[in-house]
């Protein structure tokens, strides 16, 4: 086996820094074979490794507690390598990424998983498959069900950390996603069973960042829903819509916060009769209007991929973003 650390390099387009620890050619032997008779025989595999992660503190401090340990991830490779048996190279590589994301912080594996000696005459050296995937990609790997693909292309654009709010949560699909990328997410729905479903299934999945209120966010008058004031950098609105309630969520945004916010247009409902009330439906613009406090970063109206790919959907996309206070003019 042989190790190799570099970076940090930069990164131009997004500017970060990215370090790596690279292992070469660890060997074990390992039970992996489609016919039984090939499974039977241990043979010579190989991996070849490269892990992104953040050792800087540790470069400074001399800590290995600071970097990840790569004594401890060639001895799991081997252990998981050798232990477990497998059809097909494809299924040990998989089982490989699922255990060095979840039991390392890495924030991206580049793998290279193969044979030594291939039962195939014709073939004089290694045979293997090569595998590269973010921590963001393993995520929505496992991610059930699904977050809302407009969700995943705005990721770029949140902060990095910071309080979130789901409106209208429900059962916490973006809940659940958005913890599990290590952001503190509070989710509100008037529907308390369906919170306590996400709450067990955060507990299930160890997520300790959720929180979850059960609020009525269609109140009569005077009552008023209580979303806090200026208390998040993320608001997530999801198929949800009352007029009403938009006030409360651009009080609730912190100054530079952002909105996410998706829902169905008018179209919908004439071209695919969902939903079935006209005024659960946007009209063209009109998002634009009802968040006209905010500065849009990002605006689009049509047809979408809908959850399951199946068919699209018309809705309306924003993200907007809270203006930060302006002191006077000197």
């Amino acid at each position: 086996m042989a190790l190799r650390l570099t970076g940090p390099k930069t990164i131009f387009e997004n500017a970060s820094m990215v370090s790596q620890i690279v292992i070469e050619q660890l060997e074990f032997r390992g039970r992996c074979g489609v016919t039984p008779e090939e499974r039977a025989r241990p043979q010579p595999l190989a991996v070849d490794l490269e892990l992104d992660c953040q050792f800087e503190s540790a470069g400074r401090s001399d800590d290995l507690r600071h970097t990840v340990d790569y004594a401890i991830v060639a001895e799991r490779v081997v252990e998981l390598g050798t232990n477990q048996e497998f059809r097909l190279l494809e299924a040990l590589a998989e089982r490989l990424l699922t255990a060095l994301f979840d039991e390392f912080r890495v924030d991206r594996i580049k793998l290279w998983l193969r044979k030594l000696h291939p039962p195939i005459p014709q073939i004089t050296r290694s045979m293997g498959i090569t595998v590269e995937r973010t921590r963001l990609a393993q995520q929505l790997i496992g991610a059930e069900p699904r977050p809302a693909n407009f969700l995943i292309q705005q990721l770029p654009r949140l902060p990095t950390t910071g309080k979130v709010l789901d409106v209208a949560a429900g059962t916490g699909r973006h809940t659940l996603f958005l913890a599990a990328l290590g952001y503190q997410v509070e989710a509100v729905d008037r529907d308390s069973q369906a919170l306590t479903q996400l709450s067990s299934t955060a507990q299930a999945r160890n997520l300790t960042k959720i929180t979850t209120r059960t609020v009525d966010l269609e109140p009569l008058p005077p009552q008023k829903p209580n979303l806090g004031q200026s208390t998040y950098e993320i608001i997530l609105v999801f198929f949800y819509l009352t007029r009403p309630l938009f006030p409360h969520i651009m009080d609730a945004l912190k100054p530079g916060g952002l909105l996410l916010y998706e829902t169905f247009l008018i179209d919908n409902h004439l071209h695919h009769h969902h939903p079935r009330r006209r005024e659960f439906c946007l009209l063209h613009n009109e998002l634009i209007r009802l968040t006209s406090d905010l500065r849009v970063l990002h605006y689009d109206e049509g047809p979408h991929v809908g959850l399951h790919d199946a068919k699209s959907v018309y809705t309306a996309q924003l993200v907007a973003q809270k203006p930060l206070p302006t002191g006077p003019l000197t």
